[in-house]
């Protein structure tokens, strides 16, 4: 297994009480490295340009690249940038990159993208939800368009919908999109009729459903369409917001429903994709909850 990130991804700065604060990728760097003091980590590259424009519009690639004139600018009213902003966003969809290029390679069968800012949220021409670019759908792209890729599969069990990915890829049947998400939550889309062309699969979760209808959902609908699916590449946008202690929502999961959920995707990506398995940090926002809970992911992952 090899593990990505990059000391820029600490300096995009959100200010004060923000949720998506530097502290979240800190604990998670502090207890990987605790717990696998042997595991291979690789140091993020840039995205270049041309990764971003395969999934957005120039307009927001220069939007968020662009010299920022003081300490914070918000871009919407959740969406912050600071002068460290962009070479963060930069390395974050860089890690990405890298990831899938090593996978493909045959360098690791899985890897972990420990970056910030998130990414599921942003869509081809808008930063917003904390997310600047889309790292995951950069990615995708990139296995799609560079290595040649006919069915990448992208999972997102953030308790938040990823309207950006959707939005992204709602019209490429190579890249199919599963998501479980908390019902009535922001960004309020993902529904279970939005189909796309045939490769769009949402699932809601109701508030205090708990492991027991979270796993019950993947087993009986998520699951079997991403098998049918068959993908050559599984993508991971690994939110854990959905953990019982996390402040922004209320599906009530532990840190053992994201390895169990880790370790089903990984006998779909060895039935499908040679064990090819690449997961992006998304959301998670009570700090000894998100340590835990990618503790638990990433030593699935391992497994």
């Amino acid at each position: 297994m090899l593990a990505y990130t990059h000391p820029a991804c600490l300096e995009h700065d959100t200010g004060p009480e923000h949720p998506e604060q530097p502290a979240r990728l800190r604990v998670v760097l502090d207890a990987l490295h605790r717990a696998w003091p042997d595991l291979d980590w690789r140091e993020a590259p840039l995205a270049r340009r041309g990764d971003l424009l395969r999934v957005h519009a120039a307009e927001l690639v220069d939007e968020v690249l662009a010299p920022v004139d003081g300490p914070l600018l918000r871009l919407d009213p959740d969406t912050v940038v600071s002068p460290g902003s962009g070479r963060a966003a930069l390395h974050a969809a860089g890690a990405g990159l890298a990831a899938v290029d090593a996978v493909i390679a045959g360098e690791t069968t899985t890897a972990f993208c420990a970056v910030r800012p998130p990414g599921h949220h942003a869509t081809a021409d808008a930063a917003m939800g904390f997310c600047l670019f889309n790292n995951i759908a950069v990615a995708a792209a990139h296995a799609r368009d560079h290595h040649g890729l006919e069915r990448v599969a992208i999972v997102d069990f953030d308790v938040h919908h990823g309207n950006g990915t959707q939005a992204i890829f709602q019209r490429d049947p190579a890249v199919a999109y599963f998501s479980s998400h908390q019902s009535g939550l922001y960004p309020h889309t993902g529904g279970i009729h939005d189909r796309g062309a045939g490769n769009l699969f949402n699932a809601l979760l109701p508030p205090g459903g708990g492991g027991f209808r979270f796993r019950n959902t993947w087993l009986d609908t998520l699951l079997p369409a991403l098998d049918t699916f068959r993908p050559q590449l599984l993508l991971v946008s690994a939110g854990f917001d959905a953990h019982l202690a996390d402040p922004l929502a209320d599906v009530m999961l532990d840190a053992e429903d994201f390895a169990w959920i880790t370790t089903e995707l990984r006998a779909i990506a060895a039935h499908h994709g040679d064990g090819r398995m690449v997961s992006m940090l998304e959301g998670g926002y009570n700090l000894e909850a998100l340590a835990e809970s990618a503790g638990a992911h990433v030593g699935a992952l391992r497994d």
